[in-house]
């Protein structure tokens, strides 16, 4: 059940964030159940300049997972590419998720700002990995640039409204021909075995794990969603019916004399 990010070989399909937790040991616990080996940080959010043991990166075991910074909360391409360029200086990474925000509101990304960006990053070497619209055009734009993965919101940001247009997602993978990740908007665990469903190659979380009541167990619940998700999709489900169909058909069935 691997799959690629770029020249990186992945066995976790579920991504996870580092914030909103209300402790770092409570992070360490969620990170733990949910089985990822990628997690989210943002650089506009974490102190670097923390005092030994009071900063996010020392409750982080680099040896187990790896680090994706986010431009989280930048408004334009400018300061995305900024911020993109001080997280490689200061987490030693050339991997970035890309989000550059239109709207404080809906939090929903700058279509034109992040294909602005994501053509400055790549060329400066940058694997990247952008926060984008459901729109099939924005991700084709967004690979033929260079990207190799996209990653549509289900629906907005901490909103859990799960998976608001399949249909869209459905395009998106017939549109591109790298991974799809479903960032953003997830709620339960039935969303994300819905995106997996869907033939998403991951997805990406935060809020549905660290603002549940209880974020280990529900780490939990997201990776084994995640996983049976995937694997169903991977059976290939059976096709949608109107009308019954049989389990145990009548055709050739042998009747007896006085039936």
């Amino acid at each position: 059940m691997t799959w690629q990010l770029g020249d990186r070989t992945m066995n976790s399909r579920l991504i996870v964030g580092t914030g909103k937790y209300s402790t770092f040991e409570l992070m360490k616990e969620a990170l733990d159940a949910s089985g990822a080996e990628l997690i989210t940080v943002a650089l506009r959010r974490i102190k670097l300049d923390a005092p030994p043991g009071e900063g996010l990166l020392d409750h982080i075991d680099l040896s187990r997972y790896a680090l994706l910074p986010n431009t989280a909360g930048c408004f334009t391409a400018a300061d995305a590419i900024l911020t993109a360029k001080l997280a490689r200086e200061a987490l030693e990474t050339n991997l970035v998720k890309l989000e550059v925000i239109g709207d404080p509101k809906t939090l929903f990304p700058d279509n034109e700002a992040t294909l602005e960006a994501a053509k400055v990053l790549i060329a400066d070497g940058f694997v990247v990995m952008p926060y984008c619209i459901d729109d099939p055009i924005v991700c084709r734009k967004l690979v033929d640039l260079g990207c190799p993965v996209v990653m549509p919101l289900a629906a907005p940001i901490g909103s859990g409204q799960g998976i608001r247009n399949p249909t869209n997602l459905r395009i998106i993978l017939e549109t591109v021909d790298v991974p799809v990740i479903v960032d953003a908007g997830v709620g339960t665990a039935s969303d994300a075995a819905l995106a997996m469903e869907l033939g998403m190659s991951a997805i990406l979380m935060n809020t549905a794990i660290a603002g549940a009541n209880d974020p280990v167990a529900m780490a939990t619940a997201m990776r084994k969603a995640t996983e049976a998700g995937r694997l169903a999709f991977e059976a290939g489900r059976i096709p949608r019916r109107l009308y019954a169909n049989a389990s145990s058909p009548v055709d050739g069935v042998v009747t007896f004399a006085g039936e």
